[in-house]
């Protein structure tokens, strides 16, 4: 691929969506419905990730203690809570962390000196944080693979917004967690429809990329105006069609 605007293009960019102890985990308040399949598929993408040395986005659901006052107990990722924390293996040696205001400062390429940034997000919808929906823009890659919590919210706010701005979207299937899996495989109907590609982690594990080699390997991380994973920043270390009417979510299982 050519050299772009920013200085580098990449043949892919992974995006982390929200893999979390609340959602993720047997003991969270709002862990998704196939949590138990679902932990042994994010090793899958993230290792995958780590080989081929792919930069990664992530995030970070985070909410304010007074944030839900009168709703249920169950809101979950409140900031500085152990369920806020991203699983210790979703981690990078070597991570950057961006607060969530409402100023555009960010670096055009981040992934200079570290492959895997995160994002802290209010709500659904990650482009909504202004530093996010900015690095998503001048970033140049061939596709954005998209996977983590959960399919009918978070994956389903990015997915349409990249569309939308006409860059291209890959959805591991059986890396996404889903709350309700009727309302997860309309979803993803919806987003093939929309131009999404399918696949499974099978198939991820299958490709064979160029290495990066332009991550320092030095332990470190670097917070900016914030914490947001709440450990204080350290480091820890631990397109295809519907078939027969058949729900997209099975129909991509490594099973069949």
């Amino acid at each position: 691929m050519g050299v772009e605007k920013n200085g580098h293009s990449f043949e892919c960019v992974v995006v982390d969506l929200n893999t979390q102890y609340e959602f993720c985990d047997r003991s969270g308040a709002r862990r998704v419905a196939n949590y138990a399949e679902l932990v042994p598929a994010l090793r899958d993408v993230v290792a995958w990730t780590k080989r081929y040395e792919m930069p990664m986005i992530a995030s970070i659901e985070s909410h304010r203690p007074d944030e839900f006052k009168g709703s249920a107990p169950d809101v979950g990722c409140v900031d500085g809570s152990v369920g806020q924390q991203k699983m210790d293996f979703t981690l990078f040696g070597v991570h950057e962390r961006i607060e969530v205001d409402n100023t555009l400062v960010c670096s055009s390429d981040p992934f200079s000196s570290c492959q895997q940034i995160i994002f802290r997000k209010r709500g659904d919808d990650l482009l909504c944080n202004p530093k996010a929906d900015r690095l998503f823009n001048v970033l140049h890659t061939r596709e954005f693979v998209l996977f983590g919590v959960a399919v009918e919210r978070s994956i389903k706010a990015l997915a349409l917004g990249l569309l939308a701005r006409e860059k291209p979207v890959t959805i591991v299937v059986d890396a996404c967690g889903f709350w309700s899996e009727a309302t997860a495989d309309l979803t993803l109907r919806q987003l093939v429809a929309k131009g999404a590609r399918l696949i499974t982690t099978e198939e991820l594990k299958a490709r064979k990329l160029q290495r990066q080699r332009r991550f320092s390997s030095a332990r470190r991380t670097q917070d900016t105006a914030g914490n947001g994973n709440g450990r204080n920043g350290r480091a820890h270390h631990n397109g295809a069609p519907v078939q027969n009417g058949a729900p997209l979510r099975k129909r991509y299982s490594p099973q069949q």
